[in-house]
């Protein structure tokens, strides 16, 4: 090399790109060889960063030889903290952090070094003092560099990286709340205050991981006893609250609309929203630290501030908007009981003026304080302005009016039993908001939280008052379907669905919300001609019978026994029109049904008739792969059918003739691309195996044998195939769990099963050392091994068949899953 220096920069090329390398899964690489690679390396590590440091001679080539020195360093183990505190690398490092010329190659050495120094596989921070000590001194230099107007900005961000790499890879020191870490904690409050967003940014994760480290109690637990734990937390809560007040400070102003907000592009608007959330958390943060009331002080004096110069619609109302937008954010953190400053933030919001924008944010927060409205001595004072305000916000503009319907929710949810006696002022605005009468804007989904806002108010009514507010609740939303069933078969098949779905949506929150068994019944009973009607002339229309499902579903729930006649007429309906038109949500309700009735014993015949016509159907369907490819959501609420019958009616399914045909048709579809489907599936699958968890069902295990033992050799070479890229690996953790279900249900034939169909895979594509491990895997799971254990055994046989196209085109082309013969086992 001395001879031909020329050679040098590529040879210092080749040893950045090595230890990359390691972290390239583009790379084909079996797991074992990554693992040796990076073995093989981190034994190098000291001839590595000997040849480094002998190329530190060549001035030209320092800043190539810093940055191969990072990439070393991020394999994160190999050398002593004590050795790299005096290593020539570190220290040249460190120095050009001094120079003019901030070098990106020694910043990222020394971010490289601070994560190197609290990685597990580095022994961690207690190890690796030596390099702290040496490390952190050297970076708090910079700290005045922060505020230097002079400084190019990204020099000032290189800056802020290094502090926010310290705070974030030290949280745990820091927290102890030491004075050395409190400079630290100093000059992130310094990042934090810094006029660009991206820089302060920088440093929410650490205000965040450090609130986690001081709130949960479990991190304390090297002291003695629950009052020395105690009290250690709260003296690291007290050292630290003067940090937290100055960041609500700091970061509050940032989610003040820009005075330009009018003409923002789409994209820049959600970038601005993104910030507040962001900003919205670190409040959040804030508060769990201070407690909600101490920092809702804070941001009180901002609103105060902000209020004063907001008389009118044409003054300046941001200010005033992001304190309330903060206030909303800690609403969680603050007691319901508070007194000082909670009725001043209410007198304050209820007279501020009504730009659309800031009325949104009133809305939101009314809605967000509706614990607290509910508990205030003064609550049934203000709760009449407090609906003004929401009835105006919901006549000004669409945004206003989708808060103000959120919040009146949220009202009519918490001080439910304050607004009993206010029915007809709450029913006014529900028939305003419903029928689309005078000025307000509220859209049909949004009228929904006003649905749900009523019933649950009703749901505090004693039984005979609930029946009759029910009858009004009803009224505006039966009238227009009974206007068009009433007009004929012809204009009701012709209507949109969009006209019928609107109103049916509705019934469903009401029979979702208004918890009353007897009074839901009796209104499903009065409304069944209707919801029949609609079923006979609509069962085509996707979209209409999901909405009136649905609408079922919350009816059954809700009323559950009480229904009497009505659920006999409702499974017959669905029933018959399952077998004309396939409608997916007849399972789904269904299954709902089967949830509430499966263990009534008056059911069962009617039940067992019920399931096993919609299986039979079902399966005589779902027939081939395709039919699962175009039909999948059939094969979803079919398969969630049947894992609601194995948990709440195993009496009537797993005897019952169609039992061994879903099995078949499961096998069929289980490498189906569609998510949900193939989840079900799975799912159904693993329910099957795990059966002998239950001891209520174990009189059933003898049938379930005799269905799975002759399909099991099929059955676990289809898992092992979907393992291994039938399936999406996204669908791996459920694979490998139905797997292992296998084989804890039926021991060591379950893993000859998986012999057969692993030995059918080619050796060049999975090593006979690569089988026997995935196979003593399943072997330790069929003995009882935690599955948890073995699962990392499992995934690597994935990875390994996964590892390009190639391996996994043959990989499936010897498995074959779906051209497996899946005729029905006699």
């Amino acid at each position: 090399m001395n001879l031909h220096p020329e050679y040098i920069p590529g040879f210092l090329e080749l040893l950045t790109v090595l230890p990359e390398e390691v972290f390239n899964y583009k790379i084909a690489a079996r797991p074992e060889r990554r693992r040796q690679f990076d073995k093989e390396l981190t034994s190098q590590m000291e001839v590595a960063l000997n040849i480094l440091t002998a190329c530190l001679n060549i001035n030209e080539l320092k800043e190539q030889v810093l940055e191969a020195f990072a990439s070393w360093l991020r394999l994160k183990h190999g050398i002593p903290g004590s050795v790299l505190a005096s290593h020539p690398l570190v220290l040249t490092a460190l120095s050009s952090l001094n120079s003019e010329l901030l070098s990106e190659a020694s910043v990222n050495v020394i971010s490289e070094l601070i994560h190197y120094t609290a990685a597990g596989s580095s022994g961690g921070v207690t190890v690796q003092m030596p390099l702290i000590q040496v490390l952190v001194p050297k970076v708090m230099n910079l700290k005045a560099q922060l505020r230097d107007s002079s400084k190019d900005e990204e020099d000032v961000k290189a800056i802020a990286r290094l502090f926010s790499d310290m705070g974030d890879s030290y949280v745990e020191l820091i927290a102890t709340g030491s004075d050395e870490s409190m400079l630290i904690v100093q000059a992130l409050l310094e990042v934090a205050s810094h006029p660009e967003y991206y820089i302060a940014s920088m440093t929410f994760n650490f205000w965040h991981s450090l609130q986690v480290n001081l709130t949960k109690r479990d991190l304390h637990i090297s002291f003695v006893n629950e009052s020395s734990i105690e009290a250690e937390r709260n003296r690291r809560l007290q050292v630290f609250r003067p940090a937290y007040e100055s960041l609500v400070s700091l970061v509050s102003f940032r989610i003040q609309y820009p005075q330009d907000y009018q003409d923002l592009s789409y994209e820049d608007l959600k970038e601005f929203k993104q910030t507040r959330y962001a900003v919205a958390d670190v409040l959040i943060d804030a508060a769990s630290v201070l407690g909600g009331d101490a920092t809702l002080r804070i941001l009180y004096m901002k609103l105060d501030e902000a209020a004063a110069c907001c008389q009118n619609e044409q003054s300046e109302w941001r200010p005033a908007e992001a304190a309330l937008f903060g206030i909303r954010a800690i609403s969680s953190y603050v007691s319901a009981v508070e007194a000082e400053v909670m009725p001043k933030v209410m007198d304050r919001l209820l007279k501020l003026p009504q730009h659309p924008q800031l009325l949104q944010t009133v809305c939101l927060t009314i809605g967000a304080y509706s614990k607290w409205l509910d508990a205030a001595p003064g609550g049934p004072s203000i709760l009449p302005s407090v609906l003004d305000v929401l009835m105006s916000g919901m006549g000004v503009s669409e945004d206003s009016a989708a808060a103000a319907a959120v919040a009146f929710r949220q009202i009519c949810d918490d001080c439910r039993l304050k607004l009993c006696g206010c029915l007809d002022g709450l029913f006014h605005i529900y028939h305003r908001a419903v029928n689309g009468e005078g000025s307000f804007k509220v859209s049909a989904e949004d009228s929904l939280h006003l649905v749900e806002a009523l019933s649950k108010v009703i749901t505090e009514l004693p039984p005979d008052h609930a029946k009759r507010a029910l009858e009004a609740l009803c009224l505006p939303v039966v009238t227009p379907l009974q206007e068009v069933v009433s007009q004929g078969p012809d204009t009701l098949n012709s209507k949109p669905a969009r006209d019928l779905t609107v109103h049916i949506d509705r019934f469903g929150y009401i029979f979702r919300y208004v918890n009353h068994a007897e009074a839901v019944a009796d209104a499903i009973q009065r409304l069944w001609p209707i919801f029949k009607a609609i079923f006979d002339l609509r069962a085509w229309d996707v979209r209409t019978m999901e909405s009136l499902c649905r609408a079922c579903k919350y009816a059954v729930r809700t009323s559950g026994r009480c229904m009497g006649f009505t659920i006999g007429a409702m499974l017959e309906e669905i029933q018959g029109l399952y077998q004309q038109h396939h409608q997916p949500c007849f399972l789904y309700l269904s299954s709902e049904v089967i949830k509430i009735f499966g263990s009534d014993p008056s059911c069962a015949n009617y039940l067992k008739s019920l399931i096993e016509a919609l299986f039979m159907h079902t399966t005589h369907l779902l027939t081939s792969i395709q039919e699962f490819t175009a039909r999948p959501d059939i094969a979803d609420d079919c398969f969630l059918l049947a894992s609601r019958c194995i948990r709440y009616c195993p009496q009537l399914f797993i005897p019952s003739a169609v039992f061994p045909s879903l099995v078949d048709c499961s096998m069929i579809g289980i490498t189906v691309q569609h998510r949900e489907a193939s989840n079900s599936i799975l799912t159904f699958l693993s329910d099957i195996f795990d059966l002998a968890n239950s001891t209520e069902v174990e009189q059933y295990l003898p049938i379930r044998n005799a269905v799975i033992i002759p399909r099991g050799p099929c059955i676990t070479r289809i898992l092992i195939a979907s393992l291994t890229g039938a399936l999406p690996s996204s669908r791996l953790e459920l694979v490998r769990y139905t797997l292992l279900s296998l084989c804890r249900a039926y021991g060591p034939p379950s893993v000859e099963w998986a012999k057969e169909s692993v030995s059918l895979i080619p050796l060049t594509a999975v090593t006979e050392f690569e089988r026997s491990r995935f196979l003593k895997a399943l072997s330790d799971a069929a003995s009882g091994v935690n599955v948890n254990a073995v699962s990392a055994l499992v995934e690597e046989l994935s990875e390994v068949c996964r590892r390009n196209r190639t391996v996994m085109e043959i990989v499936q082309g010897s498995l074959r899953p779906l051209e497996l013969n899946i005729a029905p086992v006699s």
